[in-house]
């Protein structure tokens, strides 16, 4: 066994030992012991059955309460007046790590265009090496990654800490000045790598040294979380709070790991690179979106997931799953085929925690499929939410050797990880954004049908990218495996 499999699988176990020390806590106190009515948590007293979303103009939300015909005691006004207090709490540190994500959202935005467009165009802005493929196509990774994503998960993390625990958000400041910090990170990161001192490997470009900044960034945004926490004025912990304490925990474990400097070189750095590449999206952002998507659907349509248990096995399978994924990507490299064959199993074993949120939340929106029609943010989440459950599938199915056969090095995995951090994860953190901001500043939103522009014009433009890069990618796959073909006859 090498070194670096030995390393991997380390640090796999201490995932795991993380996890089982998380579910012990959990058993000694009684966290599953509240069943269904643990669903209810979220909701104030009288409030389920009310529908909520203030991102939906006022005459269509009279439509929508109409539309569930709810029978319901009017709400407990002492709580929903604490909910405000606990919302405010949260205001500043929310603003600002939202804030800063549009604004890496709109750069990175601008990188992807300018790279898609050298693929066309390859002798396009050239002159300078700044302006290469090379180096604007990894700037566009890592700022939509670190950038948008993942500050605009922390961002809506943040606000629904105080709402899960229901108290006002402890130690707020702190999340300010890792804010602070980690666009720091980020600024120094990329222009780092326009400059040409990129790291080399793919989710890992920024060199080290700016890595610290953005593990002491994570690090400060995580501190309310637990100050938070140890406030808390329920009894128990709702599933979206289990998803952010992993994630916060998971996080810079793989981010840390995967930074140290000259640990790897040649086959063993893929390695680590592939376990670092899969476990960020899988073990970081799945579990931001999934937290927001367990709140707001049910929060929005006034009724309780419908399974909370298997809200809990979801979580729990993800978290025995997903950290052994990634090097389903080295099939067919010069790595053990035993440690690849336990990563395809792993991939496939992941169906499992991706049908549990699936039924749960799609068996949730039963019977309230038409409020979308009247609720924006609905719309973002519930497309989002059955974003997540395509990719995990199609990520499962990329997985298996006669399929990888035909997509590996094509378009089709590129669309496929489009698909994640866009379809899923950004429709979720889109719709977010509508519910939330309306609360910190106590402003309605003026032109409800921009927001339902916004939503179009993200849905069809994800559409006239994913599917030709979907059906191109395969065929290009099948074209360089028939060996009468030309590589070039692939590309076209």
């Amino acid at each position: 066994m090498s070194l670096s499999i030995a390393f991997l699988l380390a640090m796999t176990f201490l995932i795991s030992v993380g996890g089982l020390a998380l579910l012990v806590w959990a058993l000694a106190n009684d966290q599953f012991g509240m069943g269904q009515q643990a669903a209810e948590t979220i909701f104030a007293p009288g409030e389920v059955g009310e529908v909520e979303d203030p991102a939906t103009p006022s005459a269509a939300r009279a439509v929508m309460q109409n539309a569930r015909k709810a029978a319901h005691q009017a709400s407990d006004s002492e709580e929903l007046f604490e909910r405000t207090i606990a919302d405010q709490s949260s205001r500043m540190p929310v603003l600002f790590w939202l804030s800063s994500s549009m604004v890496w959202l709109l750069l990175g935005s601008v990188f992807g265009v300018i790279a898609s467009i050298k693929l066309h165009l390859p002798d396009w802005l050239v002159q300078e090496a700044v302006l290469t493929f090379g180096r604007i196509r990894p700037a566009h990774l890592n700022v939509v990654a670190y950038g948008w994503a993942s500050m605009a998960g922390v961002g809506v993390g943040l606000w629904l800490i105080p709402r899960l625990f229901k108290t006002a958000l402890v130690g707020g400041h702190y999340a300010i000045a890792g804010g602070l910090i980690w666009n720091a990170g980020l600024i120094f990161g990329t222009a780092a790598i326009l400059a040409g001192l990129s790291d080399g490997l793919e989710w890992l470009e920024f060199p080290w040294q700016t890595d610290i900044a953005l593990v002491i960034g994570g690090a400060l945004a995580a501190v309310p979380l637990i100050l938070t926490l140890i406030k808390k004025r329920v009894g128990h912990l709702y599933v979206s709070a289990w998803y952010l304490i992993a994630a916060l925990v998971w996080f810079p474990m793989l981010f840390v790991t995967a930074n140290i400097p000259n640990l790897f070189v040649g086959v063993d750095q893929a390695m680590l690179n592939w376990w670092f590449a899969h476990n960020v999206l899988g073990l970081w952002m799945t579990p931001l979106g999934l937290a927001a998507a367990y709140y707001f659907i049910p929060k929005i349509i006034g009724k309780p997931i419908r399974s909370y248990g298997l809200s809990l096995i979801g979580f729990w399978a993800l978290a025995l799953f997903y950290s052994q994924v990634g090097l389903h990507h080295l099939i067919g490299g010069p790595v053990p085929t035993w440690a690849v064959t336990i990563s395809i199993v792993h991939s496939v074993m992941m169906v499992i925690p991706v049908i549990a949120v699936a039924v749960n939340h799609h068996m949730t929106m039963l019977g309230s499929f038409r409020l979308m029609l009247y609720s924006p943010t609905l719309r973002f989440v519930v497309l989002g939410a059955m974003m997540y459950t395509f990719a995990s599938v199609q990520g499962s199915m990329e997985a298996l050797r006669s399929v990888n056969t035909i997509t590996h090095f094509t378009h089709y995995t590129v669309a496929h990880a489009h698909m994640g951090l866009y379809g899923f994860l950004s429709f979720v953190l889109f719709g977010s954004v509508y519910f939330i901001l309306p609360r910190l500043l106590d402003w309605e939103w003026p032109h409800a049908w921009a927001i339902s522009l916004h939503f179009w014009l993200v849905f069809v433009g994800w559409g006239i990218y994913f599917w030709p890069l979907t059906l191109g990618g395969w065929l290009q796959g099948l074209a360089m495996l028939d060996p009468a073909r030309s590589f070039m006859e692939s590309v076209s």
